[in-house]
């Protein structure tokens, strides 16, 4: 099978540099045309440029592609219904969005600032969901659109000194699962990559033979899975110096108390029982945990007839 993107119109954000530079060249490269969002700033978000956007969209059409550059803060919704209203006059579609622009503001929680916080959470949530808001009717009226969210580890399962953005990728993941289900009859499809590469981000936290490994092409190979045709719906893809896997959110089958035993003292005693993965599944939606505990209470009290 040959993954390619003809006709396509895609918005990578963050695509100056490092994992968007990635994906939008490979994008480019197999038909699309693409839209080069990036601010130009630094890794903390500080600063504005438009020469490294600028220089992509130049490889890209070196190269006999089409692109353009837009210089939006994913953070402020004006700046980016400008650059979809310029993508629409230009070529009247976007199929698919990559949310991938995110800045760092590393500090342990005690030193961190609320400034620190907020603008991580902007830029990573609000960014994503600006953009998202931005091409969600028009992919609804055209009945196709492909939309990755980029998690981390550090949100799944945490990483010291980045409480901010920790818990700005975990929610990228929520925000993903119910525009799932909110898309599923007009062919969006809406999936999330936790990518590990060398950027920007990583230079100064590994050893040069490490980040040689940790290459962008790698963690592209997978993200453009998650946006062509056939793409999965609802997946949580991890990619990086070759590797790839899936990362689910699972819950245990747990037990049921009766009224007059729900008590700390009862559940503390069940503890091993609730803890136990044997029967573990992974739930589609939230109702699906209220289906679970309401069929356990429902065969309690068949069994008590």
């Amino acid at each position: 099978m040959s993954i390619r993107f003809d006709g396509k119109v895609a918005i990578v954000t963050g695509a100056g540099n490092g994992l968007g530079r990635s994906h939008a060249l490979e994008l480019a490269a197999r038909g699309a045309k693409v839209v080069i969002n990036d601010l130009g700033g630094a890794r903390d978000g500080v600063g504005k440029s438009s020469e490294a956007a600028d220089e992509v969209v130049k490889q890209i059409e070196a190269a006999g592609g089409e692109a353009f550059a837009h210089g939006a803060n994913v953070a402020k919704f004006d700046e980016v219904e400008d650059m979809v209203k310029q993508t629409m006059e230009k070529w009247g579609r976007v199929d698919i969005l990559i949310n991938n622009a995110g800045i760092l503001r590393d500090k342990t929680f005690a030193k961190m600032t609320m400034d620190d916080f907020r603008i991580v959470m902007d830029v990573h949530v609000m960014g994503s969901v600006n953009c998202t808001k931005a091409v969600w009717q028009i992919m609804r009226d055209q009945n196709y659109g492909r939309i990755v969210m980029t998690t981390s580890s550090s949100g799944m399962y945490g990483n010291f000194g980045q409480a901010n953005y920790g818990a700005a990728k975990m929610a990228l993941i929520g925000f993903m699962n119910t525009l799932v289900l909110e898309s599923a009859k007009y062919d969006i499809r809406i999936n999330t990559l936790a990518p590990t590469a060398g950027t920007r981000m990583t230079e100064d936290l590994m050893p040069p033979e490490i980040l040689a490994m940790l290459n962008p092409e790698s963690v592209t190979a997978g993200a453009l899975v998650l946006v062509h045709n056939d793409s999965p719906n609802r997946t949580i893809l991890c990619a990086g110096a070759g590797g790839y896997a899936k990362t689910g959110l699972f819950e245990t089958d747990g037990i049921f108390l009766p009224a007059d035993e729900q008590t700390p003292e009862n559940v503390a005693a069940q503890w091993d029982t609730i803890m136990n993965t044997d029967n573990q599944q992974e739930l589609v939606s939230g109702g699906k945990q209220t289906e679970k505990f309401l069929g356990k209470a429902m065969a309690y009290l068949q069994s008590q007839k």
